[in-house]
């Protein structure tokens, strides 16, 4: 029974890693400064633009790199002049919109 218990424990335990390694990691400004030196992303200004045009007169709120599935991402927060918050997630190396939606 304990080696039963051994091997599912391990089992859980790269379970775990291996979600956790799915996940989406937040880049830092200086990660975030050398991707885009390499030109491995747009400009966050670009970015930034053209989310902001979607919503003429709304304000930014938050802006975010991230990294998930090998794929580089802006998660922009803004909110429109009704008062409505949007999230809004850019494709950091084409641009391509991924997502526009009312955030809770």
């Amino acid at each position: 029974m304990t080696v039963y218990r051994r091997a599912s424990g391990w089992m859980v335990l790269a379970l775990m890693v291996f979600c956790s390694s799915l996940a989406a990691r937040d880049l830092n400004q200086d990660e975030a400064l050398a991707l885009r030196q390499q030109g491995v992303i747009l400009p966050l200004e670009q970015l930034l633009q053209q989310a902001m045009a979607r919503y003429p007169g709304s304000r930014l709120l938050e802006a975010e790199l991230e990294k998930k599935h090998g794929q580089y991402a802006y998660e922009v927060e803004l909110v429109t002049t009704e008062g409505v918050v949007r999230e809004i997630k850019l494709d950091a190396t084409t641009g391509v919109l991924l997502k526009d939606e009312e955030d809770d």
